[in-house]
């Protein structure tokens, strides 16, 4: 528990309610800070894996806490994106596909995991989690912030193209374990 690769896990998860509650406050500081901290939340999803592989601490604990941790990061802040209506319209699609397969995904490997199978992750699948990440630093950032930048249509597009990762790195993975069942 106390390895420093499970520590980096847990600190993504600790996060998460300090990054939500700023992303209440109005105004570019807190959105910056918010931004900062989820950049700093979303390196250690690498720091986390690669530190446990080269100091030989891969644990249980971690491999449980790491995927937790990025979906509870990813969906928390989709959500409250959504629920302060910087994600409106159309654009909740790509976050809606988003929430539903990482579900679908998280119950797929559950079930395996009774069968004793093993689903490991995909490097597409490690791209689509960049990807995902990096547009949601650019939707909570914003608009206004820097006015001569398209800071949210840049975050919109990145959130489209990491929903169609998404369903086809989901589509992998479905394929994989219906061969199980």
């Amino acid at each position: 528990m106390t390895a420093l690769p499970n520590l980096l896990t847990m600190s993504r998860i600790v996060a998460i309610p300090l990054i939500l509650a700023l992303l209440y406050f109005d105004g570019s500081f807190w959105r910056w800070l918010a931004c900062a901290i989820f950049a700093a939340a979303c390196i250690t999803d690498y720091f986390d894996g690669y530190l446990a592989r080269s100091r030989s601490q891969v644990s249980e604990l971690g491999r449980f806490l790491d995927p937790i941790a990025d979906k509870l990061l990813v969906a928390a802040v989709i959500l409250i994106l959504v629920a302060e209506r910087r994600l409106a319209g159309w654009t909740v699609l790509p976050a809606l596909v988003i929430l539903c397969r990482e579900i679908l995904v998280s119950g797929l490997r559950e079930y395996l995991a009774g069968l004793n199978v093993s689903v490991p992750v995909s490097q597409l699948a490690k791209w689509k989690t960049v990807l995902q990440m990096v547009a949601l630093g650019f939707l909570i950032v914003g608009d206004g912030v820097l006015p001569s930048w398209p800071i949210g249509l840049i975050g919109e597009i990145g959130l489209w193209i990491a929903a169609a990762l998404t369903l086809l790195t989901g589509y992998d993975y479905l394929k994989a374990g219906l061969r199980h069942m």
